[in-house]
């Protein structure tokens, strides 16, 4: 697939996200997606390393209930062969905590035959910590 069509699958699943449409973005990964959010913490639910379209469901699933998301806007794509490179603003809020977040969130793509077969995010953590968790766990 060319690299404009790669960035297309990305966007388009992008677009699922703001419309709360998780079943949609599986069906845009391979059966064994290798899928992360690379951190040293494990503070919020959906952190982690995940295989498969049922896990990444979970990851999904997980994110949803546990923040409100007020803006997810991609500022930036880059792609180069398989690899799909993003930056996405991000402003959420913890249900339970009503705390928020905002910061630019770091997400690797890596897609082939149409489908994402690798993704790996970064975001800081520091500030969902601070989000999720109370005052007396600092």
């Amino acid at each position: 697939m060319s690299t404009d069509g790669n960035i297309e699958i990305v966007r388009s699943c992008y677009e699922m996200f703001r419309k709360g449409d998780a079943a949609g973005i599986l069906t845009a990964l391979s059966d064994d997606v290798d899928w992360g959010v690379e951190t040293t913490t494990n503070v919020a639910p959906w952190y982690g390393l995940r295989r498969g379209k049922t896990e990444v469901g979970a990851f999904f699933q997980a994110f949803g209930a546990t923040m409100d998301v007020e803006d997810f806007t991609p500022l930036v794509y880059a792609a180069s062969g398989d690899d799909v490179l993003t930056v996405v603003r991000c402003h959420a809020r913890h249900r339970a905590s009503g705390r928020a977040v905002r910061m630019n969130l770091h997400h690797h793509f890596t897609l082939r035959y149409g489908l994402i077969v690798h993704y790996r995010g970064t975001e800081d953590t520091a500030q969902v910590a601070a989000a999720i968790q109370s005052p007396a766990q600092f």
